[in-house]
């Protein structure tokens, strides 16, 4: 198998195990995160809109089209009961869509001063038929779970912007659409990033060559994770618009949206939210004046903490998923 040169992979951290952390994952010690501050009354990492839809106006084309509008790039939009039909048979719902979506404003901005907004760049949603398909319903992260998964103090008025353009347009995606309320009882405590990082040293010289070896690093990445089930539904140049804005803090920044049928198809029969985490966002950037490259993805305890996730069925593909993902990386970064 092609190695990259690479001095061995330096770090692997998955911060914040919570009341999951009784199943096998294996993890280094958390690292500690500062205090993120409470300004807002939100107590969940997700929030679910829906809307009644008896007659099928409101489809996956009018959601894409209201986001659109409201100032955001709609990287993915994908129908997932096509590939779930012909791969297991049953569907749960009549419809069900993943979407990913990001801000290329907010994104950038943020981005100079909390590189781990990479995390959540593009964001994801699940777009889903309720209550016998006479509702819509889309989840996606509140401000309080883009600040967890990101370490972004809440009171980051970009974050809160952020947070806002998401409900304006969840608004316009479903119009007279109410937020359901949701207790879900695990959720993190807001000092846990449930993230898992990596870092590693490309045996480089120069910022091109970086470069190359960044791209030697993802192919390699898409080929070791494409025949274990992994797709990548988008990927972000985020690079690109943030050096169309000025910022010339990175040498690159690419996010990959990863996902795997058979985790989201299981999980998405009791706990169709989920797709506020699914696809999951894989990011790897270098600063201009370090050496070090950063690479990170939000662990599956954000599903598992986020919507009480408590089932076997569910809770082991979602964990083999993670030890995959973490033994590819591992695999590629060193001799």
């Amino acid at each position: 198998m092609k190695r990259l040169s690479a001095i061995a992979l330096s770090a692997f951290v998955a911060f914040g195990m919570t009341a999951c952390s009784s199943h096998k994952v294996e993890t280094e010690a958390p690292a500690k995160a500062e205090p993120v501050k409470e300004v807002a009354v939100d107590t969940q990492d997700i929030r679910v809109m829906t809307v009644s839809n008896p007659d099928g106006k409101i489809t996956g084309a009018t959601i894409e089209a209201a986001f659109t509008a409201n100032g955001f790039v709609v990287d993915g939009n994908n129908d997932m009961n096509k590939p779930f039909e012909l791969r297991f048979g049953k569907l749960w719902y009549k419809t069900y869509r993943l979407a990913v979506v990001h801000n290329r404003d907010f994104a950038s901005k943020l981005a100079k001063d909390y590189p781990s907004v990479g995390l959540i760049t593009p964001l994801s949603m699940s777009i889903w038929s309720s209550n016998g398909d006479k509702d819509m319903s889309i989840s996606a992260l509140t401000l309080r779970g883009m600040s967890r998964i990101t370490q972004i103090p809440m009171d980051n008025k970009d974050l809160i912007a952020y947070a806002d353009a998401m409900d304006k347009a969840l608004k316009a995606a479903l119009p007279g659409g109410k937020y359901e309320e949701h207790k879900y009882s695990k959720v993190a405590d807001m000092n846990m990033s449930l993230a898992t990082t990596f870092t590693a040293e490309f045996d480089t010289e120069d910022a091109d060559a970086a470069v190359e070896a960044k791209e030697s690093f993802e192919e390699e990445f898409e080929a070791e994770m494409e025949p274990i089930g992994f797709l990548f539904p988008s990927f972000i140049d985020l690079n690109s618009d943030l050096q169309e804005r000025g910022n010339e803090t990175f040498d690159y920044y690419d996010t990959y949206s990863v996902c795997k049928f058979d985790v989201i198809y299981p999980v998405s029969e009791t706990h169709p939210e989920v797709g506020a985490f699914a696809p999951c966002t894989f990011y790897i950037y270098k600063k201009a004046d370090e050496t070090t490259t950063h690479m990170g993805f939000p662990s599956v305890d954000n599903w598992i903490t986020a919507t009480d996730i408590e089932d076997e069925k569910s809770l082991q593909p979602l964990i083999e998923a993670q030890e995959l993902f973490n033994n590819v990386v591992k695999e590629i970064t060193q001799y």
